[in-house]
C-alpha cells in the first residue's frame, strides 16, 4: 500500500513537513510495510518558501531587505530546482507581522523590500518566480517593488515618487527603460486566491485596508491614489489593470506583476502542486492524507485540503484529512472531494496548549485513523 501524506502547515505550531512526518510516524504504528510519500504543500500563503524548499530539496536564503516602513528587516526568500526557481512571501519583507498595530499605516507602507527579494533571486540565478502575495502591510500597488526592480514613478518636476500609497496622487509619469532587463526571460506566477479588482467597493483600499491600519478617510484617499496609478499604467504602459479580477492582491502588487514583470495570477494552490508534482502522486498512491491547522467552509475556498482533493478526484483515489482542529463548519469538504476528516486535539484544552502538543496530537489521531483503516479491512 502506497500512502501519499500532502498537508499544508499547522501555522503557528508546525511546519507541512512536521506534520507529514508526524502523521506518518502515526499510520507506521499501523501499517509499518506501507510505502510512504511525504509532499509538504501550502496555498502561496505564508509556509509556502518552507513547503516548497522541503518538497525540492531546496535552500532558505536570508538577507536583509527595507521592511514595510524603510527599516531593515531579517527576511528570506527559497530557492529550488538548482537554483533556477525562487519562492518569495511578500509577508517575509513586506508583511503586516512586522508592525505593531500603532505604526500601520498604509499611506506611508511600502513593498520596496518584497522588490528587493526578486532583485537577490535574479542574482542568484533564478528565472521562475513564485510569489505568494498574502499578508501584506502595504496599499501602494506594488510601486514599491517596480522601483526597486528599476521602474521610475515621477512626480510633475521629474522627481521620483517617495513610498507609500499617499505619495502615489503625485504620479504623473512612468518610465520602465530602466527595469533590470532580466525580468524579460522570466516567468513569475503570482499565487492570487482572490477575485478583488484594483479599485472600487470590492477593491485592494476597501476590502483589505482597514486591516492595514487605514480609517474611512484614508480608504478613499488610497483609492482613489490607486485609480490614478492605473490610469497613468494605462497610459504610459499599455496595461489596463483597474478592473482585473485579483489585481487588487496584495494592496495591489498583483497588479504590478501584471503591469511590469509580465506575471501571471494563479490560484496559490495550483501553482505549488504544479511545483512539485502532485497529479503524479496521487495517481501512484492508495491512499491519501492531507490537512491544514483548521479545517472549516473556508477551506474550500482555494487552501491546501481542497487543492489535494481535487487531485484525487481526477484519479478516483480516497482522500483523509487531518486537522489542528475543526470547525461545525467543516462538513462542507466532504462535497469537494475528502471523505473523512479528524481533529488533532483530543481534549478540551487552551489554544497554547494545543500549539505545544500539536506534535504528539497529530501523531496520536493519525495513529488512531490508521487504526481504525485497519478495522475497517478486517470487518466481513
Amino acid at each position: 500500500m502506497e500512502i501519499l501524506i500532502a498537508p499544508d502547515s499547522y501555522k503557528e505550531s508546525l511546519t507541512a513537513l512536521q506534520v507529514a512526518a508526524e502523521i506518518e510516524a502515526g499510520f507506521r504504528e499501523v501499517f509499518p510495510d506501507a510505502r510512504y510519500v511525504k509532499m509538504p504543500l501550502a496555498d502561496g500563503g505564508e509556509g509556502t518558501v518552507q513547503a516548497l524548499i522541503d518538497a525540492m530539496a531546496g535552500r532558505r536564503v536570508e538577507l536583509s531587505v527595507a521592511g514595510p516602513l524603510g527599516e531593515p528587516v531579517a527576511a528570506f526568500y527559497g530557492l529550488t530546482g538548482g537554483a533556477a526557481i525562487a519562492v518569495i512571501e511578500m509577508a517575509a519583507a513586506s508583511g503586516l507581522a512586522l508592525l505593531p498595530p500603532a505604526r500601520r499605516n498604509p499611506l506611508r507602507t511600502s513593498s520596496y523590500g518584497t522588490g528587493e527579494l526578486i532583485r537577490a533571486a535574479l542574482d542568484a540565478g533564478a528565472r521562475r518566480f513564485v510569489l505568494g502575495v498574502g499578508g501584506s502591510a502595504t496599499n501602494d500597488g506594488g510601486a514599491g517593488i517596480a522601483q526597486a526592480l528599476g521602474v521610475r514613478l515621477l512626480d510633475g518636476d521629474g522627481a521620483e515618487l517617495g513610498p507609500g500609497g499617499a505619495e502615489l496622487a503625485r504620479l504623473r509619469r512612468i518610465d520602465v527603460a530602466g527595469l533590470d532587463p532580466r525580468i524579460a526571460a522570466c516567468r513569475i506566477d503570482v499565487a492570487c486566491d482572490v477575485s478583488n479588482p484594483l479599485c472600487g467597493p470590492q477593491g485592494a483600499s476597501a476590502v483589505f485596508g482597514p486591516q492595514k491600519g487605514a480609517d474611512a478617510g484614508m480608504v478613499a484617499q488610497l483609492d482613489a491614489n490607486l485609480r490614478h496609478y492605473a490610469a497613468i499604467i494605462a497610459r504610459d504602459c499599455g496595461v489596463n489593470i483597474v478592473a482585473v479580477p485579483g489585481a487588487g492582491a496584495g494592496g495591489g502588487a498583483a497588479a504590478a506583476m501584471l503591469a511590469f514583470l509580465g506575471g501571471r495570477l494563479r490560484p496559490g494552490t495550483d501553482i505549488v502542486n504544479d511545483a512539485v508534482g502532485l497529479d503524479a502522486a496521487v495517481a501512484t498512491a492508495d491512499l491519501i492524507v492531507t490537512g491544514e491547522g483548521r479545517i472549516d467552509s473556508q477551506t474550500i475556498h482555494g487552501k491546501t485540503p481542497i487543492g489535494v482533493a481535487r487531485a484525487a478526484l481526477r484519479h478516483g483515489k480516497p482522500v483523509i484529512a487531518i486537522a489542528g482542529c475543526l470547525a461545525a463548519s467543516a462538513a462542507a469538504v466532504h462535497a469537494h472531494g475528502i471523505d473523512a476528516v479528524f481533529g488533532a486535539v483530543s481534549r478540551p484544552c487552551s489554544v497554547a496548549d494545543a500549539l505545544a502538543a500539536a506534535a504528539v496530537n497529530v501523531r496520536s489521531a493519525a495513529r488512531n485513523v490508521a487504526a481504525t483503516l485497519k478495522l475497517g479491512r478486517s470487518l466481513p
